[in-house]
């Protein structure tokens, strides 16, 4: 790996300037979409993603970026690979960073990231992790800038922001949290018991926010949600987890997000998900359809910050 090579394997990779220079880079590519421009900025340009778990926003998102910037992603499922299994990791990204200009993961194992990283040559992008999906995060903020900074979906500061996660303190919610801490945003997490974040992980999110502002826990969702401006939850069983599926059911049953719990909410609180929803679990289809949701609106953000992430690594912008 060369001293210049960039990476994204969690949020911290970014500065908080280099942040602010993806979304105005993002929401600059977001109107010339919107006005049929199809930039030419990574003409020649060759996305390498691995895929060890099931994909559609993460896939289409990626090479839809790359395809309308001139550029080309290729998809290798994880069998084809066996990472680790048939073929080292290390070996791995020494072969592909060969071949392509930047590589994109989505995996289980979050060690599997950092050995890529470690030996690519290449921008190695985290787009999930069972610790961490930073992508993620970093378009949901961008969607919450866009929402509640300006009429105009003008971007600004989002400092002083409430935002509640209500369900599992997973990897969508670890991410969430430590760039909130970033951006100034005010993160409460609300899940039963044996699902919170544990000590080492509230430490690292208070010493990463400027402020040492830290994350606030409250079990009981009617409460956390009182004042959130915006209030988001995901699947209650991730990838992997399928056979607790049924149990964790039972435990989350009183974390769903329908129209009682929203009651508790400010009539304006914007309602988020990362998808896939599973209607008439973790929401409601009330809720989910709601004009207060803006799932969808998350969903195309993921094209135009993912594009401007590419941007940034690759040395396209870097202001």
């Amino acid at each position: 790996m060369t001293s210049e090579t960039r990476h994204f394997a969690t949020v911290a990779d970014l500065t908080d300037q280099e942040i602010q220079l993806v979304y105005e880079v993002s929401a600059n590519t977001k109107t010339q979409v919107a006005q049929g421009i199809r930039g030419g900025q990574l003409a020649g340009r060759v996305l390498g993603m691995i895929f060890e778990k099931p994909s559609m926003r993460t896939r289409l998102s990626f090479e839809a970026a790359m395809i309308q910037a001139g550029g080309h992603a290729i998809d290798i499922r994880g069998p084809e690979i066996g990472l680790g299994k048939r073929e080292a990791a290390k070996d791995v990204a020494a072969v592909m960073s060969r071949y392509v200009d930047a590589i994109m993961i989505r995996t289980f194992a979050h060690e599997n990231v950092e050995i890529l990283a470690e030996n690519s040559d290449v921008p190695v992008i985290n787009g999930l992790s069972d610790s961490a999906h930073p992508c993620q995060a970093l378009s949901d903020l961008f969607t919450v800038r866009e929402k509640l900074c300006s009429p105009q979906g003008e971007l600004g500061s989002l400092d002083g922001a409430r935002l509640t996660f209500v369900g599992d303190g997973n990897n969508v919610a670890r991410s969430l949290a430590r760039l909130c801490g970033r951006l100034g945003v005010h993160f409460t997490l609300s899940a039963p018991a044996g699902h919170e974040f544990d000590e080492a992980f509230l430490a690292t999110v208070a010493k990463e926010s400027p402020s040492g502002q830290p994350v606030r826990t409250i079990p009981d969702p009617a409460e956390a949600v009182g004042n959130a401006n915006v209030v988001y939850t995901d699947v209650w069983a991730s990838m992997g987890q399928e056979k607790e599926a049924a149990a964790r059911k039972k435990v989350f049953q009183p974390y769903q997000l329908n129209a009682d719990l929203m009651s508790h909410a400010p009539d304006d609180a914007l309602v988020m998900h990362c998808l896939p929803a599973h209607r008439g679990e973790e929401i409601s289809d009330d809720v989910m359809d709601s004009s207060n949701s803006v799932a969808y609106d998350q969903a195309e953000n993921r094209l135009h910050v993912q594009k401007g992430l590419l941007f940034f690594l690759l040395g396209v912008e870097r202001g």
